[in-house]
């Protein structure tokens, strides 16, 4: 078996992220002028486009493989995935398929557990892990256009910028791109820092992954996270009907499009074995004795 790494000392880039403290910033400037309904739509739309590429993306297709779909559409996912600024396609998969070896152990980049919320939530970025560990993520580094992207990750967003301006001038760049881009980031960001710490747990895991609803309503279904965690190869996340998982969902109509084809299902084994612990617990809770009620002692004369 191989051994646990050690447990790093952290030694934060300040440089890189002064320039995430900047963006943050530039933000702000999105109250110094006036909303419109265009540059609010754009914000909108953004979100759950960028946030579809980054779940579907980054998450489903590059990191867990859990469906198949042409280079061109490939192509388009890292670049799509990639104006949310969160670092190459072949980076973002490479980290995540280490954080699923050692997830809450030593060796996980981003374990609130062991690490807290704030290096959980964004620092662990910054934590000289800029490089691509290009063994971990072979499949798809064999691509010369995505290790392309990979090295000029900052390029689809600077592209973005640009359009978002060109649509809806200040408000457009000030609202919808480092506005819309810092919502996304933090969105995003829950799911290392919140899904481990806040929400159920169905599956008994070997870490401390948790399903949360609200968490999936934010992320378009990354929320139902114990469920990934004990099942990782599935494109549904959100396992039975009533999880709601919008990427999902999105990815179903793409193969009926035939955009996307062999979406990896769960397993009926997995689904069955879910229905057994919920139910468990819900006799576990009808049988558990009431706490009974205070009894009042008599006042001292």
């Amino acid at each position: 078996m191989e051994a646990l790494p050690a447990a790093p000392r952290h030694r934060y880039q300040w440089a890189d992220l002064s320039v995430f403290i900047a963006f943050h910033l530039a933000a702000l400037g999105a109250f110094l002028v006036p909303w419109t309904a265009r540059s609010v739509g754009l914000l909108l739309g953004l979100y759950l486009l960028r946030m579809f590429a980054v779940t579907a993306g980054y998450h489903r297709y590059f990191a867990h493989r859990t469906f198949k779909t042409s280079r061109w559409f490939q192509l388009a996912l890292a670049f799509l995935a990639e104006t949310s600024l969160q670092r190459g396609a072949l980076w973002w998969a490479a980290h995540h398929r280490k954080h699923h070896k050692y997830s809450d152990l030593p060796g996980d980049l981003h374990s609130p557990l062991r690490d807290g919320f704030w290096h959980s939530h964004l620092l662990w970025i910054y934590d000289h892990n800029d490089a691509t560990d290009t063994k971990r993520i072979e499949d798809f580094a064999r691509f010369p256009e995505l290790r392309f992207l990979d090295r000029h990750w900052q390029l689809p967003a600077w592209v973005l910028g640009i359009a978002c301006y060109l649509i809806a001038g200040p408000s457009g760049l000030l609202v919808s791109f480092f506005l819309g881009t810092v919502i996304l980031w933090h969105a995003t960001f829950t799911i290392n820092s919140l899904a481990h710490v806040w929400g159920a747990r169905r599956f008994p895991t070997t870490d401390t992954s948790r399903n949360n609803l609200w968490l999936a309503l934010l992320t378009l279904g990354e929320g139902w996270h114990n469920n990934h965690h004990h099942y990782q190869s599935s494109a549904r996340q959100g396992f039975y009907w009533w999880e709601v998982d919008v990427t999902y969902y999105v990815l179903r109509a793409l193969s009926l499009a035939g955009v996307v084809r062999d979406l990896r299902e769960t397993p009926e084994r997995v689904l069955a074995e879910g229905r057994a612990l919920d139910a468990r617990r819900r006799r576990e809770r009808a049988s558990a004795p009431s706490e009974p009620l205070p009894v009042a002692l008599p006042e001292a004369p």
